[in-house]
């Protein structure tokens, strides 16, 4: 995507407003008794300013979104706490795989009563995309997915891309 002006536009018209632009930094691991990418599982740590994030994602779950089980831990802020904790993984015999960097621009809005996070995300050496994103209970899934599809043709958004910016990333560079 070229331009968020049109998605900008309906986000405000829903009554979104933008939150300031940040930038994160995702370091991404690969595990030592099984690939990651085969198993369609990621382990990342989120660099956002001071703050640290660990993320493990399991395989998606669902043919046409990117749903899956996500449980994310804060650990310790600053550079030294994540350059320490970085250092941990590859002690324990995680691998580094790349670092995905990109500026981003969220809006919250509800939508058939789910909250819907919505990101206009700007990603080196990727792209541009709009992710939008609802944290539901498994029991919901399947109304949170309908909620998810319905708000993208809303949108203006014609097509869906499963693939992580990790694994654009690489396949961009050649790696995947």
């Amino acid at each position: 995507m070229a331009d968020f002006a049109d998605v900008e536009r309906r986000l405000t018209e829903w009554g979104a407003k933008p939150e300031a632009p940040r930038q994160e930094a995702d370091h991404y691991y690969n595990a030592p008794d099984r690939d990651f990418a085969r198993t369609d599982e990621a382990l990342r740590l989120r660099r956002c300013g001071p703050e640290n994030r660990l993320t493990y994602k399991g395989p998606k779950i669902d043919p046409q979104t990117k749903t899956r089980t996500e449980i994310e831990v804060a650990v310790a802020e600053g550079d030294d706490a994540a350059t320490d904790f970085c250092r941990l993984l590859q002690h324990l015999g995680y691998r580094p795989v790349a670092v995905v960097r990109k500026q981003r621009v969220g809006y919250h809005c509800t939508r058939d009563s789910f909250d819907v996070h919505v990101t206009l995300d700007t990603v080196t050496d990727v792209g541009r995309f709009v992710e939008a994103e609802i944290a539901a209970e498994e029991d919901r899934l399947p109304a949170a997915r309908d909620t998810l599809l319905r708000l993208i043709a809303e949108l203006g958004l014609h097509t869906t891309e499963r693939r992580s910016y990790l694994e654009m990333l690489l396949a961009n560079r050649g790696k995947a």
